[in-house]
């Protein structure tokens, strides 16, 4: 006879579906509700305490999401990624894939995913979802596919891979632990793995085709036209463009790119080209010439004082005022550089009155007019005098230089914090919070940009389910459940005993956490085994299936919150994605798992 829950328990469970469903309905906002249902629980508790218990413990349950290593962990890989965006570190890597989604979107996409299941295969999963999300935030700024189309996805894959293997993630540790601890022999890394490469080659299609197509774009449409500045591109006697034909250089070069005056023959040194474009075309086509739009002597000594004085190089965009003594001046001879410090990088102004009026010098450089704006590059103090002594109006919003400087030291960091946690020689919570300081004292990431690299809404989403996963286990709940579970499976066969146990533990993961999942289900397998006198192990696997099958809410595991700010998400993109994907994924694997282990179906 199952006895009754305890009151906690059934308020614990009522909590529970309420978030999911306050969540699920989207009508308030995540914080809100995260933090309501924290505030639930601290309430609840101090007025009617867990026995045992004292009215202050309730509270530190309901607040201890906030200290907990999860959160800390999170937020330490949010800021190493972080450091990676802004020294540039991923450039290389996300040039090449760039270059294959531009080839085609589809095989762009097909590739990072099974790129993303082989590697958390061998790295615990969070780390290299880490590795991957800044490199496909910056493919989706660059033109590929928008970041909410692919980051679900891609999480999915890394999920897939860090089941196949038994140090994939800390969940799969875990349950092989408890099951060597009930007498189970001990599995090796790859003794499952086939099943769920299996099992993941059925999913590929549904992950790569269709869920795509299920999450909206999250790109913001521009309503104006964007600037286009015009510059002079600078042919240097090192330059390796001596001696090439424009014609060549163009097949090269971004859409958004045009050249004036077009010169006939090769190029030779000291030549100047006009060209335009916008800055991101413009930086692109730098660095693909590797070329110069400004004097190499002033960017040398830009980028030397960042150095020295650990600042950022900013690019900022200001407006040419009537009182300005820029007017009529050109770039070569607006001597900002010995004044400010600072260089000039392009002109902006209607294509119309560029072409109604003679606005070029004899030297061929562009005269500035009032309302122009302009492409100013330097540090902020540069930045700042050259606005105020020069009249110009300072535009919103700056652009920061990766510090190029720091890239292979950044990428060192992350290697080492990956590197260390996968072989298991420090929790991934130690080293990622080691790389991070290590981050801050190397100056690749500065103490007052943490507030870019952390959401809000994900601190508060993970304090709220880490609550909710301490309350459902010391309230009974999850106890509660193993008893019906256990009770009811008794009357079905083997093949559907294992399908449901899979599923039951893959809901409880969605709505508490894998590690709460994985310590209730893995002693309940193995009973239930015993008293039906089945193989312990299939069991065993489906438990462990089941607690990495946390696709279909965001608070199911810390990889799911990690991609919510970047991607844009909804609570109810999890779902409309996530519930399909893991009837898929329970539906093989235990179908699997019954041809595997030569289980009865009926």
């Amino acid at each position: 006879m199952i006895p009754v829950p305890s009151p906690h328990a059934i308020a614990a469970m009522a909590v529970t579906i309420a978030m999911f469903v306050a969540f699920a309905r989207g009508k308030m906002s995540i914080e809100i509700v995260s933090l309501l249902t924290i505030a639930v629980i601290a309430v609840g508790l101090y007025f009617f305490p867990l026995p045992g218990t004292q009215q202050t413990d309730g509270l530190q349950l309901a607040f201890s999401g906030f200290g907990h290593y999860a959160l800390i962990t999170i937020c330490a890989l949010m800021i190493m990624g972080r450091g990676l965006v802004v020294t540039g570190a991923l450039e290389p890597v996300a040039r090449a894939l760039e270059r294959l989604f531009k080839y085609n979107l589809q095989l762009g996409l097909l590739i990072s995913l099974l790129m993303a299941v082989f590697l958390s295969m061998a790295v615990n999963d969070t780390p290299v979802l880490v590795l991957l999300l800044p490199i496909f935030v910056q493919l989706a700024a660059r033109g590929a596919m928008p970041a909410s189309k692919t980051l679900i996805p891609l999480n999915a894959a890394v999920l897939i891979g860090g089941m196949a293997t038994t140090i994939g993630t800390s969940t799969n540790i875990l349950v092989v632990s408890i099951a060597n601890d009930l007498g189970m022999p001990r599995m090796g890394v790859f003794h499952y793995t086939p099943i769920v490469l299996l099992a993941g080659a059925i999913a590929l299609p549904y992950l790569w085709l269709v869920m795509p197509r299920l999450l909206g774009d999250n790109r913001v449409e521009e309503v104006a036209q964007r600037r286009r500045f015009h510059t002079r591109l600078r042919i240097d006697e090192e330059s390796g463009l001596r001696g090439q034909e424009l014609a060549t250089i163009m097949s090269r070069m971004p859409s958004e790119i045009e050249f004036e005056g077009t010169p006939s023959g090769p190029l030779q040194a000291q030549q100047r080209l006009r060209m335009s474009g916008t800055h991101e075309a413009l930086e692109e086509a730098l660095r693909t010439l590797k070329g110069a739009i400004a004097p190499t002597w002033v960017l040398d000594r830009i980028r030397r004082q960042a150095d020295q004085k650990n600042e950022t190089i900013l690019v900022r965009e200001m407006s040419v005022t009537a009182d300005s003594r820029l007017i009529n001046r050109t770039l070569p001879t607006s001597g900002v550089a010995d004044l400010y410090g600072v260089v000039i990088l392009g002109i902006h102004r209607p294509e119309r009155l560029v072409r109604e009026r003679e606005v070029y010098s004899e030297g061929g450089d562009l005269r500035i007019a009032e309302g122009d704006v302009l492409l100013v590059m330097g540090l902020p103090e540069g930045l700042d005098a050259f606005a105020r002594d020069d009249s110009l109006l300072m535009l919103e919003g700056a652009r920061e230089l990766p510090r190029r400087s720091k890239a292979t030291l950044a990428a060192a960091i992350m290697v080492g914090a990956i590197g260390t946690a996968s072989i298991g020689l420090f929790p991934i919570a130690i080293s990622a919070l080691a790389g991070a300081i290590v981050m801050f004292v190397t100056g690749c990431v500065k103490f007052d940009r943490v507030g870019r690299a952390l959401s809000a809404k994900v601190i508060v989403l993970v304090a709220a389910s880490i609550a909710i996963g301490r309350i459902i286990d010391d309230s009974g709940a999850a106890d509660w459940i193993g008893q019906v579970m256990s009770s009811g499976l008794q009357y079905l066969s083997p093949a559907l005993v294992l399908a449901a146990i899979m599923l039951c533990v893959t809901v409880l993961t969605n709505f508490a956490s894998n590690a709460t999942a994985a310590t209730v289900g893995t002693p309940i397998a193995f009973s239930i085994a015993q008293q039906l006198g089945l193989p312990a192990e299939p069991l065993v696997l489906a438990v462990l299936f089941g607690c990495n099958l946390c696709y279909a809410t965001p608070i199911a595991y810390q990889t799911n919150m990690l991609i919510m700010s970047e991607g844009s998400y909804e609570f109810s993109d999890y779902i409309r994605t996530g519930v399909p994907l893991v009837l898929l994924m329970v539906t093989t694997l235990s179908v699997l798992l019954v041809l595997t282990y030569g289980m009865r179906l009926i």
